[in-house]
């Protein structure tokens, strides 16, 4: 199993719902498995929408809070299992508006 990276972050302060879990998902389909994504946002509803679809996905989150009314979302893409063929279905719509940093 290789060790956690910080592969990207994407900022969403700002966003509403379901703008940070859209531009999230998408993000994700890009995610080499093992790195995680950070992603960063204000909308106290994205706590729960993010979580929930991506766990249905096969990811793991954890939430941090960096300053009151804002969270960093930690997701790490899980080491695909022998005959898994699930994958992250992004919404059309693009990331405009949203920033994503290597």
């Amino acid at each position: 199993m290789k060790p956690e990276v910080l592969g990207m972050e994407l900022d969403v302060r700002g966003e509403i719902c379901p703008y940070p879990m859209m531009k999230t998902v998408e993000v994700l389909r890009t995610l080499p498995e093992g790195e995680v994504l950070e992603v960063l946002t204000d909308h106290p509803p994205a706590l729960e929408s993010i979580p929930f679809y991506t766990s249905r996905l096969g990811y793991r989150c954890a939430i941090e809070e960096d300053a009151p009314g804002q969270w960093r979302i930690r997701i790490t893409r899980a080491a695909a299992q022998a005959g898994d063929t699930r994958g992250v279905q992004a919404p059309s719509g693009g990331t405009s508006g949203a920033e994503v940093r290597p």
